[in-house]
C-alpha cells in the first residue's frame, strides 16, 4: 500500500498569483522503501470545553515511521479543535481545516486537543505507520 501525500496551494493575497504544489512519498524509517504498511483510522465526537487524548503514544504500540492525518469535519469554520503535543501547543484546526504531520509515537507524547465551542464536533483522523 503506497501512501502518497499531496497537496495544492494557491493565493491572490499577493499582488502576483502564487501557486504551490508538492507531494511526497510516506517511507519506512531509515529507507527509501515507500509503503507504510499499515493504518488505523476513526472519528471521535467532541463536546465543548473538553480535552482528550487523540492518540495514545503509550497504547499506540507504534515505534517507527508515522505519519498523522487530522481533520476537523465541522461545518461552521469557526468552530476550532487547539492540537496540543507534549503539552506545546502545535496550533488550531478551525472547521473544514486538515493537518498532516510525523508523529514519534514511541516518545510517549500523546496527541490531545481541546474543543473551543458550544457544539459537539466530529474530527477524523487516520495513523499511517510500518
Amino acid at each position: 500500500m503506497a501512501t502518497t501525500a499531496e497537496m495544492s496551494l494557491s493565493s491572490d493575497l499577493m499582488t502576483g498569483a502564487l501557486s504551490a504544489a508538492a507531494s511526497t512519498t510516506c517511507m519506512k524509517a531509515g529507507t527509501t522503501a515507500d509503503d507504510l504498511d499499515q493504518m488505523r483510522m476513526g472519528y471521535n465526537k467532541i463536546p465543548t470545553g473538553t480535552s482528550f487524548d487523540l492518540l495514545d503514544a503509550t497504547t499506540a504500540g507504534i515505534d517507527k515511521a508515522t505519519k498523522v492525518y487530522i481533520c476537523n469535519e465541522s461545518t461552521d469554520e469557526t468552530y476550532y479543535v487547539t492540537i496540543v503535543i507534549d503539552a506545546k501547543t502545535i496550533g488550531r484546526l478551525y472547521g473544514g481545516d486538515w493537518m498532516l504531520i510525523p508523529w514519534d509515537a514511541n516518545s510517549g507524547e500523546d496527541i490531545t486537543m481541546t474543543m473551543n465551542d458550544s457544539t459537539e464536533t466530529i474530527i477524523e483522523y487516520m495513523v499511517f505507520f510500518e
